[in-house]
């Protein structure tokens, strides 16, 4: 092949695919670690066959992999941020982990031909079930859950003719370009 040419060797190898993204890996590896879970289940449960009731008990399951305290209503330590000492409270898995993996596995079901009316990842059980898992590890923590406000995409218009300004120290604006 000459040297300029638009397509190198390179690009023609079927080996040498561009990599895919970290959240495509994760995703793939999320939907074979659930598919796995599925199969092990006695009886085994088929794709066809899984509900919501199989997301939740996965997501229970996972618990004991978990890495965040979760302090329990007893605990000398319930509802403080900074804990001074050790406790026995158990890991879990954190909230956002959660939120997170339903998000990529809701995406992985209806990529691998799931319809979106059955999807057991978007049922309103797994809404509320994350809903009281984030509340739950907030109180334990003392932190309460804040959600994020959306940003706004339009901006305010300036009462300056331009519609251009800067605004001072003290909050006032000063307009940067006058237009007749």
């Amino acid at each position: 092949m000459q040297e300029g040419s638009p397509i190198s060797p390179r690009s023609a190898d079927p080996q040498h695919l561009p990599q895919p993204s970290r959240y495509e890996s994760q995703k793939r590896r999320d939907w074979n670690t659930f598919g796995q879970y599925l199969s092990n289940q006695r009886p085994p449960v088929s794709l066809s066959q899984c509900n919501y009731n199989h997301v939740l008990e996965f997501l229970r399951y996972l618990d004991q992999f978990g890495k965040t305290k979760v302090h329990l209503q007893g605990c000398a330590y319930y509802g403080q941020p900074e804990p001074p000492g050790p406790c026995t409270c158990p890991l879990k898995q954190a909230w956002g982990s959660l939120d997170a993996l339903i998000g990529r596995l809701r995406a992985a079901y209806e990529e691998n031909g799931g319809l979106p009316e059955t999807n057991p990842f978007a049922s309103s059980a797994i809404r509320v079930y994350l809903r009281e898992v984030r509340d739950s590890q907030a109180r334990a923590r003392g932190i309460p859950y804040k959600k994020k406000k959306k940003r706004k995409s339009s901006t305010k218009a300036s009462s300056s003719s331009s519609g251009t300004a800067a605004a001072t120290s003290d909050g006032s604006s000063i307009p940067l370009h006058h237009q007749p």
